[in-house]
């Protein structure tokens, strides 16, 4: 299926909504463009990562001793 849509000033364009409907592309999503060695172009959409999302990303579920592992990795000689 092609669709097309106009370029207009500033390179500003409307996502047709054959694909945002599909992707469920809403405001303030990101969208990815992406050439491969051919030349082919890809237009993926992401969602937009919110600081708040971000805290706790990298958190453990262990909580972890650094004396012990200093000793671990001195002492495993």
């Amino acid at each position: 299926m092609v669709v097309e849509t106009k370029v207009y000033q500033k390179n500003q364009t409307t996502i047709p909504t054959v694909y945002s409907k599909k992707y469920n592309v809403e405001p303030e999503d990101i969208v990815e463009w992406q050439e491969n060695e051919d030349g082919k172009l890809y237009v993926t959409f992401r969602k937009k990562v919110t600081i708040s999302e971000m805290i706790g990303a990298g958190k453990k579920s262990k909580n972890t001793n650094a004396v012990k592992l200093e000793e671990e990795l001195y002492n495993n000689d």
